[in-house]
């Protein structure tokens, strides 16, 4: 007899739909499984004898042969083990001949109990059955709420074998899951943070709200304890709201990797890697290619802390993805393309002590150790960095709160937001696509819209020749005058926004005397 069962698999951070089919014949027991399988699935011959006999069912003792189709796609993990079992009992009887499976897909992984435990993965295996044309996805009771996010298909979680068989024989049915959007709140930020915390580092609060605002790169630069790295991690707290499509892309990737912690991600990421991380571990890789640091910051933040400590190899794979917003990884078993679209803030002290500069205390450090420290900072990398901002050290009045409290987190996320709507609406009025942030403004987009005014085309052309900027400096300028000019509701940019722009570029002469 032969049975046929959908399942599904996942490639990068999408999925495919994976055929199980099951032919036995009654002669000598034997179990084959053929289809590019990988250890975990070939184990699943094990799983599935062990879950069927200990929930109550006579594993079959014929000849069994499974082919999982595409035959020549590898496949890997454990998320075939229902759709195989099932197919295995179709052509035992233990589910009916007649039974049809044409629209249904199951995902899950079998213990040895009959349990059907959790996996990763399952948002782009359930959004790939939908494709297909499948209307009922059976996955782990514990991934239902996952899998329930996508619209239009019906969603049932299942916790054993013995629950699953017995409503496909229309025994005990199991009652369909639902995606509740009242739950989720995509305008939650991250608690227990705020804006209001740091004091003083008014110049820096303000170029990271000019950042958020048009999802621009940004290097802060200062002495140990001005705050670096506490302005970064509250930087999502000011970025606007997450989308609903935002917010499946982001799952998607968590789900592949395991990082998930809730049916759906509602706050933007904030990944800080630690500076020993390696090429693999930031952009993505191994044997079949995983998503690294940089994707799971997709739609938000990475912080990368005492830049200079990274190695160069690191810093410098960060290019490609900082032009381009996707990240391809190549290796032997496959090709896979993962999205990139993050805001790079970078951290660091301006010399190894950390003193460089200050004018409270003295730098230790020689020109020469100075000069080497700075340089593990390429020039490309640097021109791809929209922002940079100088920290100093923070002073007494301000450290022991004698200064009015900063602005909260809500207060400057308005201003932010605002400024998103008025982009989108410049957008719509010029007959563009909106949802396009101005740090990633096609060339022709820049062209049409960050065309200064008479005073600002002259003082830009005087900062070009002055500053020595690059074809690339020159853009992001005009982009970065493009957002203060959205902040402040002005369709014109004019000399006052090129030269805030200006300022934010001039930290490459003074460190780097470039």
């Amino acid at each position: 007899m032969l049975s046929k069962v959908y399942s599904s698999g996942v490639i990068g951070i999408d999925g495919f739909e994976v055929t199980v089919e099951c032919s036995a014949w009654d002669r000598l027991p034997k179990f084959e499984l053929v289809g590019l399988p990988d250890t975990a699935v070939k184990e699943a011959k094990n799983r599935v004898r062990c879950a069927a006999e200990n929930s109550g069912f006579a594993f079959p003792p014929i000849d069994i042969m499974i082919n999982l189709a595409p035959a020549d796609v590898k496949k890997e993990g454990s998320a075939f083990d229902l759709a195989i079992i099932c197919s295995i009992m179709q052509c035992d009887r233990i589910i009916p001949s007649d039974y049809d499976f044409s629209d249904k897909c199951f995902i899950g992984e079998l213990s040895l109990s009959g349990e059907v435990r959790p996996i990763g993965g399952v948002l782009p295996m359930v959004v790939s059955a939908k494709k297909s044309g499948r209307r009922e996805v059976f996955v782990p009771f514990d991934n239902a709420g996952e899998a329930a996010v996508v619209d239009g298909i019906t969603v049932y979680g299942v916790k054993t074998l013995r629950q699953l068989i017995n409503h496909i024989r229309g025994e005990e049915p199991i009652s369909p899951i639902r995606f509740d959007a009242s739950k989720f709140d995509l305008s939650s930020h991250a608690g227990g943070v705020d804006f209001a915390d740091v004091r003083g580092q008014y110049k820096a609060k303000r170029a990271l709200e000019i950042a958020a605002a048009g999802g621009h790169n940004i290097l802060m630069i200062g002495p140990p304890g001005a705050g670096k790295s506490m302005l970064a991690k509250r930087l999502s707290t000011i970025l606007p709201d997450m989308t609903f499509d935002e917010a499946v892309e982001t799952t998607k990737i968590h789900s592949v990797t395991g990082t998930l912690r809730t049916n759906l991600v509602t706050e933007r990421p904030f990944r800080s890697p630690h500076h020993t991380v390696s090429v693999a571990g930031l952009v993505g890789g191994g044997a079949m290619p995983r998503p690294g640091e940089i994707s799971l910051s997709n739609n938000g933040v990475l912080f990368l802390d005492e830049l200079p400590e990274f190695t160069k190899s690191v810093t410098e794979s960060l290019r490609q993805p900082l032009e381009d917003g996707v990240v391809t990884v190549t290796r032997a078993a496959a090709k896979v393309t993962y999205p990139a679209t993050f805001m790079l803030v970078c951290a660091m002290n301006p010399c190894r002590c950390g003193y460089y500069g200050d004018p409270q205390r003295q730098c230790t450090c020689t020109p020469a150790s100075i000069a080497k420290y700075l340089e593990r900072v390429s020039g490309p990398l640097l021109d791809r960095i929209d922002i940079e901002i100088e920290l100093p050290s923070v002073s007494y009045n301000e450290i022991s709160g004698k200064t009015a409290p900063g602005e909260p987190s809500a207060e400057i996320r308005k201003r932010v937001n605002a400024a998103r709507a008025f982009t989108d609406s410049r957008l719509e009025r010029g007959g563009d696509k909106t949802g396009v942030l101005n740090a990633r403004m096609s060339t022709e987009l820049l062209r049409k819209y960050c065309t200064p005014d008479k005073e600002g085309t002259e003082l830009m052309r005087e900062a070009f020749e002055t500053l020595g900027l690059s074809a690339r400096g020159h853009d992001r300028v005009l982009r970065v005058a493009r957002t203060i000019a959205d902040l402040d509701g002005l369709d014109q940019i004019n000399a006052e926004h090129i030269s805030e722009a200006i300022m934010y570029r001039t930290l490459d002469r003074k460190y780097w005397r470039r």
